[in-house]
């Protein structure tokens, strides 16, 4: 139960401290940011939790993210 406590509360100072980071981001990088999140994330489930999935999965989100908001 300690620890379920302390995970919890690891990952909530962690979300704060990150999303505190974006604040001054333009909507360029958090798109670029949200994709390679999502990218990772879709590469991980894709492959199963490889690394190189993962990260693979990242970079291409990232490029897709950074893309996506390039007209407005």
């Amino acid at each position: 139960m300690k620890t379920i406590k302390l995970s919890a509360a690891l990952l909530a100072a962690t979300l704060l401290v990150g999303l505190s980071a974006c604040s001054g981001m333009s909507r360029r990088d958090r798109d670029t940011a949200i994709g390679a999140g999502v990218g990772a994330v879709g590469g991980a489930v894709l492959t199963g939790g490889s690394a190189v999935g993962t990260v693979g999965g990242a970079a291409v989100g990232g490029v897709i993210g950074n893309q996506v908001g390039k007209d407005r």
